[in-house]
């Protein structure tokens, strides 16, 4: 979650390995669209990285594209970061997930 002032802002990733060449926003906003965004990824225990200047930088990316080559290494370090938390939680719901399904990532 990015706040600047009361002007919260969230974005959400999502990568699906033969699907997307690149991990896609699929959601984002600032106020109560941020809560909002914030909080259908705790519904679905999506794990959430609070990065203000990343959050910003893909707050510009029109939806349902890719992320621009320039954000990849950190949006990496992002997609590490969630996957290290998932193979730590070892969650039925992750296990369940077919092959090259991709977490959604929320970025806030």
């Amino acid at each position: 979650m990015s706040e600047d002032g009361d002007r919260r802002l969230a974005v959400a990733l999502q990568y699906e390995k033969d699907k997307d060449q690149a991990p896609r926003v699929v959601a984002t906003g600032r106020g109560v669209i941020a809560d909002r965004i914030v909080a259908l990824a705790e519904e679905n225990g999506i794990v959430i990285e609070a990065n203000p200047v990343l959050a910003e930088a893909l707050s510009h990316v029109e939806l349902d594209e890719t992320i621009p080559v320039e954000l990849y290494e950190a949006v990496a370090a992002v997609i590490g970061f969630v996957l290290k938390q998932n193979a730590r939680h070892n969650s039925s719901e992750y296990q369940e997930s077919g092959p090259g399904d991709g977490p959604g990532i929320a970025t806030a």
